[in-house]
């Protein structure tokens, strides 16, 4: 039996959200600096049905950019194979808290990505 195709959004969340919490770019630190940053943009490519019980990993990368965005990069591979079984891209913006879309990077996001360039 293999996975369904709408579960892939929630690994690639677990990716983010583990990313935030390695690296300091959490849900929670949008909120306390007073913006949202909702996904508005999400592509998936299907390489190899994924089955279920296989152990299977998820590779993010952050993917620099000047606009007010950020940009994940993903893999879902087989442990033990390294068989490729989807490549994603997620794009976020931000919005304050008002949901107006924000044209250029927060300070707090910049700050962050001083420190990531390091």
């Amino acid at each position: 039996m293999v996975v369904w195709h709408g579960a892939y959004p929630l690994y690639l969340e677990d990716a983010r959200e583990a990313f935030g919490d390695e690296y300091g770019l959490t849900y929670e630190g949008y909120l306390d600096n007073q913006y949202y940053a909702p996904i508005v943009d999400m592509q998936i490519q299907y390489k190899f049905p994924l089955r279920y019980g296989v152990k299977a990993r998820i590779d993010i990368t952050y993917r620099p950019t000047e606009a007010a965005k950020i940009v994940f990069d993903y893999e879902i591979r087989d442990k033990e194979t390294n068989l490729l079984y989807c490549k994603a891209r997620t794009i976020q913006v931000f919005m304050d808290m008002d949901y107006n879309l924000v044209l250029f990077n927060p300070e707090f996001f910049e700050n962050w990505k001083a420190k990531w360039q390091q």
